[in-house]
C-alpha cells in the first residue's frame, strides 16, 4: 500500500467525485437494508395472524383479516421494488462517480509517465527496452486504475455496508449476530495468506509481460529484417517460448485465486448455517421473531457478494501495488540532463569550442573521445571525417547535450554549455542523423516537425532545397501522403531528404549532417549542395561522413580515429600532408571514375 500512496495527490484532485461516490454508496446501502426490515416487518404480522386466520374460519372476520394481510404483503412487495428502484438508481450514480473518477485518473497519469519519458535523458533509453516502457505506460496504469475505480469502491462499499448491517443486526440480537460472524476471522486470515502468494506471483507476471511485449516490439520493428534471413520460425519459436512462460505464471497465479471463492462460499454457508440454527433455537425461546430469522438471512446475502469480492478487491490492490512500484521506478527516475537553475536563453550565433573533452558511454564504457580539442568559429563549415566508431558521432550528441562529458569542457558562444538552456541550445541547433526517423504522419506534417503552426509554402521551399520536392509531388497524394511506421513507405533517399528538409525548415543557427546524405545518388548530392550554398551562409555547419564530399568548400575538415584528432586542416593542406585523408580522397576518386 506504501507504493500506492503517491496516487493521493489524484484523489485529492477529484475529491468531488470520490465524495459524492461515497454519499452515492451510502444512499444506495440505506435503502439495501431496509429490504430486510420490510421483510421482517411482513413476516411477523402474518406469522402473528395466521393462527388467528384459521380459526375464524370463513368468517366474515377471517375474510377481512385475509384481505389485510394480502394488502400488507402487495404494499410490502411494491415498497421492496420502490426500494430496489432507488438503490438501483444510486448505484448508477456510484459507478458514474467513482469508475468516472478512475478515468479521469488513468488519463492523468498515463500523461504524466508519457510527460516524464521525455525528459529522461537518452542513457536512459539505451538501458530500458521499448517494450518494457509500452508496457508500463499502458498494462500498468491500466492496473492502478483498477485500484483507483473498482477496488475502491468495492472497498468503501464494503466498510459501509458492513457497518450498517451489523448495527443493524446488533439492534435485533447481539448474541446471534456473534454466533453469524464468528467465521469471518478465518475467512479474513486466509485472503491475507493467499494475498502474499498473489503479491508475489503478480510480480513475476508483470516482468514476464514486459519480455513478452519488448519481444513483440523488436518482432514488429525488424519484420524485414526477419524475412529476409527467413527467420519468421525462430521470431515464431522464441515468442512462443516466452509466451509460453507467461502462460504458466498466469495459470499458477490463477489456481492460486481460484482459493477466494470456494473459501467465500464456506465461510457464507457457514454463517448462513448458524442463522438458522441459531436463530431458530432463539425463536423457540422467544429471544427473536420468525422475522427476525429471515432479516438475517437477508443481510447475511447482502454481506455475501462484497464479502466474496474481498478476494477479487484485495488481489486488485495488489497488482495494482506492483505496477504502482514499476511505474515509481520510472517516475522517480531523474534525468541525467537537466537545466541549471538559471540557464541561458538567448540567440545563438554558432561558435563552439571542445577543451579537453573526454567522453565514456555510460551504458558500454566505450571510451568515444580522449582529450579532444576542437575550436568551430561561427559561421565556418566544418567537415569530420572518421572510420566507423571514431567518435564522429558522438560529437553531435555531446554538442545537443544528449550527454555530459566525464572531462573537459564544451562551450557555445564563450558560455559553458550546461549553463544553456536544453529548449533553447536545442530549437537552435538543426541535427540531420545517420538513422533517419519519420513519423506515421504525412510528408508535410514530417518536415514541418519543428514549426510551432504549419506553413506549407515554408514545408515546400524546405523540400525544394533537400531536393525531395519532385519526389513528393509524384506521391500518391503529394504532400499529405502518410509516410508510414518509421517511413516505411519511401525509399532510402526519400527519407534522407525529407530528415534534411525537416532540418532546414527551423533555419537554425548551426546545421550537423550526420551521414545524411549517405543514401542520395552524386547527381542529387550536388543539386543539395548547391541549394545549400546560399542557405548557410552566416551559419555554423558540421558535416559528419566517412566519404569526402568534393563540392563542398570547408573552412576545416578533421581528420578522427579512435577518438583523436590526426588531421586537421583544409583540402590542400590536408592532400600536402599525404595522410589518411589524401589517401581516402585518391582512393574515392579511383573508384568513382
Amino acid at each position: 500500500m506504501q507504493q500506492l500512496s503517491v496516487l493521493n495527490k489524484y484523489f485529492l484532485r477529484y475529491k468531488w467525485h470520490l465524495l459524492l461516490g461515497t454519499v452515492f454508496i451510502i444512499i444506495s446501502n440505506i435503502f439495501a437494508v431496509l429490504s430486510p426490515q420490510v421483510v421482517r416487518n411482513t413476516l411477523d404480522e402474518v406469522y402473528r395472524n395466521v393462527s388467528r386466520y384459521h380459526v375464524l374460519g370463513n368468517s366474515p372476520a377471517a375474510q377481512g383479516l385475509r384481505g389485510h394481510l394480502m394488502h400488507l404483503v402487495m404494499m410490502a412487495g411494491l415498497l421492496l421494488l420502490a426500494y430496489a428502484l432507488l438503490r438501483g438508481i444510486f448505484m448508477f450514480f456510484m459507478r458514474q462517480t467513482i469508475i468516472v473518477m478512475s478515468r479521469h485518473i488513468e488519463y492523468d497519469q498515463k500523461n504524466e509517465v508519457f510527460g516524464h519519458y521525455q525528459k529522461l535523458s537518452t542513457a536512459f533509453y539505451k538501458s530500458n527496452a521499448t517494450g518494457d516502457l509500452m508496457s508500463r505506460i499502458s498494462e500498468d496504469v491500466s492496473r492502478v486504475r483498477m485500484y483507483t475505480g473498482p477496488a475502491m469502491m468495492y472497498v468503501i462499499n464494503l466498510v459501509i455496508l458492513i457497518a450498517l448491517c451489523f448495527w443493524k443486526m446488533i439492534l435485533v440480537s447481539p448474541s446471534l449476530t456473534l454466533y453469524v460472524v464468528a467465521p469471518l476471522p478465518f475467512l479474513a486470515l486466509s485472503i491475507f495468506y493467499v494475498n502474499k502468494i498473489v503479491n508475489r506471483k503478480s510480480e513475476q507476471i508483470q516482468a514476464e509481460l514486459s519480455s513478452l511485449t519488448s519481444q513483440a516490439q523488436e518482432s514488429y520493428s525488424g519484420i524485414r529484417v526477419i524475412k529476409s534471413f527467413v527467420q519468421e520460425q525462430s521470431a515464431i519459436n522464441t515468442f512462443a517460448r516466452i509466451s509460453q512462460a507467461y502462460r504458466k505464471s498466469t495459470i499458477n497465479l490463477s489456481l492460486t485465486e481460484s482459493i477466494y471463492f470456494p473459501a467465500m462460499n464456506l465461510f457464507i454457508g457457514l454463517s448462513m448455517l448458524l442463522t438458522v440454527l441459531v436463530g431458530g433455537w432463539q425463536a423457540i425461546e422467544g429471544k427473536v421473531t420468525p422475522g427476525n430469522i429471515a432479516e438475517f438471512v437477508f443481510y447475511i446475502n447482502l454481506l455475501m457478494f462484497p464479502i466474496s469480492a474481498i478476494g477479487w478487491t484485495a488481489n486488485m490492490i495488489q497488482r495494482a501495488a506492483v505496477s504502482q512500484r514499476r511505474i515509481n521506478e520510472f517516475l522517480l527516475s531523474e534525468p541525467d540532463i537537466f537545466d541549471a537553475p538559471e540557464a541561458l536563453a538567448q540567440p545563438l550565433k554558432g561558435k563552439i569550442s571542445f577543451r579537453d573533452v573526454t567522453f565514456v558511454y555510460p551504458h558500454t564504457g566505450i571510451k568515444a573521445l580522449e582529450h579532444f580539442n576542437l575550436d568551430i568559429l561561427p559561421g565556418q563549415k566544418i567537415a569530420v571525417i572518421g572510420k566507423t566508431g571514431s567518435g564522429k558521432s558522438t560529437l553531435v550528441h555531446l554538442l545537443l547535450r544528449m550527454y555530459d562529458v566525464a572531462e573537459g569542457e564544451i562551450r557555445i558562444d564563450d558560455v559553458p554549455i550546461k549553463e544553456w538552456q536544453l529548449e533553447s541550445l536545442r530549437g537552435q541547433v538543426s541535427y540531420v542523423p545517420q538513422d533517419v526517423f519519420l513519423f506515421s504522419d504525412t510528408v508535410a506534417n514530417n518536415i514541418g516537425l519543428g514549426l510551432e503552426e504549419q506553413d506549407m509554402s515554408a514545408v515546400q521551399n524546405a523540400a525544394v532545397m533537400a531536393a525531395v520536392d519532385g519526389d513528393i509531388r509524384q506521391l500518391a497524394e503529394g504532400y499529405e501522403t502518410i509516410t508510414g511506421e518509421r517511413g516505411v513507405m519511401l525509399s532510402g533517399g526519400q527519407k534522407q531528404r525529407i530528415s534534411l528538409a525537416r532540418a532546414l525548415i527551423k533555419a537554425p543557427s548551426v546545421l550537423i549532417l550526420d551521414e545524411s546524405l549517405s543514401a542520395v545518388d552524386t547527381r542529387t548530392e550536388q543539386t543539395i549542395q548547391h541549394n545549400l550554398g546560399q542557405y548557410l551562409e552566416g551559419k555554423t555547419a558540421i558535416v559528419i561522413t566517412h566519404r569526402i564530399f568534393k563540392g563542398w568548400n570547408f573552412d576545416k575538415i578533421i581528420v578522427l580515429e579512435d577518438g583523436h584528432i590526426v588531421e586537421t586542416g583544409n583540402h590542400e593542406e590536408l592532400m600536402k600532408q599525404d595522410g589518411q585523408y589524401a589517401k581516402l580522397y585518391l582512393y574515392q576518386t579511383q573508384v568513382e571514375e
